[in-house]
């Protein structure tokens, strides 16, 4: 008896076939219709209905020929690169920094904006955002997704940012305010978070399942990555490490009212100047610090233990609870401290607790959160455009 056959599953074959063959076409191409075929395992005939159906909706372009078989050169493919953009952007006190890119992936169009010309934070993402597709040359509409990477909260029922205390202007019912402004989909992402993602993508952490990210700079952060996948919590607070009460520090009992954390003072960038300073250390900002110390070589050994026996308590407090594999030190001062700041936090996590995680500098120096904000849109926007291209 012949199985029944099931609805849709023709079109559902198509769509699978075409998503392979798209994810192909960005990873390895360009190809021809036989490679496509070859690596897709389809025949010649549904190879080349496959680029035809892909050709006719906009989203694979001839981009040459391939010589050297017999007979006639075959047609070369890629993704067309406009078939769709998106905008990653950084918003801090003093900058909008904003990045468009193709589907591709290529940053075709970039726009920096001083946030202190204007009240309005709908006007200055906006200006930036529409900066950004301007220099790229895109089409405002071919703009499919911005996410904005800030400090705070990311509240996981509205999207809105919470206790972005750095954005006083960011209140509740700008994203809204936002997504009409643009006609398109505005996402808000906390920066720590996006630095991993980042670093997932191209940095320390590629090819890692399970890691923890230590924002070390003016403030303390933690992104916390499982199986994959950020985590955030039920409020949107994991990784709110500035908070941790640890012994030495003093501990605020109204959070609300921008106290600063326990770990905050104990680690943050006020608390590095300080005790570098008390190693005769100076610098316009705690990595410059960081970094005279270990230019000075042993001279900056006792500096350097100091700031890693302050930043192995909430690493470690991290890792009894989570036992990760890898911790990422990034921000200013995991940048600034390298290897020689990465070893010190690692043997001291070892010192004083069960586990022993790799500890490791950030692979990527220069703008992780924007990279992490064009990484997230360009996932989702390629899971739509590539998930529809059957009608």
């Amino acid at each position: 008896m012949a199985s029944p056959r099931l609805p849709g599953t023709p079109r559902l074959l198509r769509a699978l076939n075409d998503r392979a063959a798209l994810e192909l076409l960005l990873s390895r191409g360009p190809l021809t219709r036989a490679q496509l075929g070859e690596m897709t395992g389809l025949s010649k005939v549904t190879a080349s209905q496959l680029v035809e159906r892909l050709e006719e909706r906009g989203l694979v372009t001839r981009v040459g020929e391939q010589a050297g078989g017999r007979g006639p050169n075959a047609q070369l493919y890629a993704v067309t690169p406009g078939s769709a953009h998106v905008v990653g952007a950084v918003v801090d006190a003093d900058r909008v920094v904003a990045a468009c890119a193709d589907i591709t992936g290529t940053v075709v169009g970039q726009a920096e904006l001083s946030t202190k010309d204007t009240d309005d934070p709908v006007r200055v993402v906006h200006n930036a955002v529409v900066q950004a597709a301007d220099n790229a040359h895109a089409p405002l509409g071919t703009v499919r997704r911005v996410v904005l990477g800030t400090p705070g909260l990311v509240d996981p029922g509205t999207g809105d940012i919470t206790f972005a205390w750095n954005l006083p202007r960011w209140h509740k019912g700008l994203l809204a305010a936002l997504r009409e402004d643009l006609s398109t989909t505005v996402v808000f992402g906390n920066d720590v978070n996006l630095a991993a993602v980042a670093e997932a993508h191209e940095g320390a952490a590629k090819g890692v399942d399970d890691f923890v990210l230590i924002w070390a700079g003016g403030g303390m952060g933690l992104a916390i990555v499982l199986g994959g996948r950020l985590h955030h919590g039920s409020t949107g607070a994991a990784g709110e490490i500035g908070y941790l009460p640890v012994p030495g520090a003093p501990i605020p009992r109204d959070t609300y009212r921008r106290s600063k954390g326990a770990f905050q003072q104990l680690a943050g960038g006020d608390a590095v100047r300080a005790v570098a300073r008390e190693h005769g250390f100076r610098g316009a900002g705690p990595a410059e610090a960081v970094r005279a110390a270990i230019a000075a070589g042993t001279k900056g050994g006792p500096f350097l233990d100091e700031l890693a026996r302050r930043l192995a308590l909430g690493v470690a407090s991290t890792c009894v609870v989570l036992d990760p594999p890898l911790v990422v030190l990034a921000g200013e001062v995991g940048q600034a401290g390298g290897t020689a700041l990465a070893e010190r936090v690692q043997h001291e996590v070892a010192a004083i607790t069960l586990v022993s995680p790799r500890v490791v500098a950030s692979e990527v120096p220069e703008e992780p959160v924007l990279k992490g904000a064009l990484r997230t849109a360009l996932d989702s926007v390629r899971d739509e455009v590539f998930g529809s291209t059957v009608s």
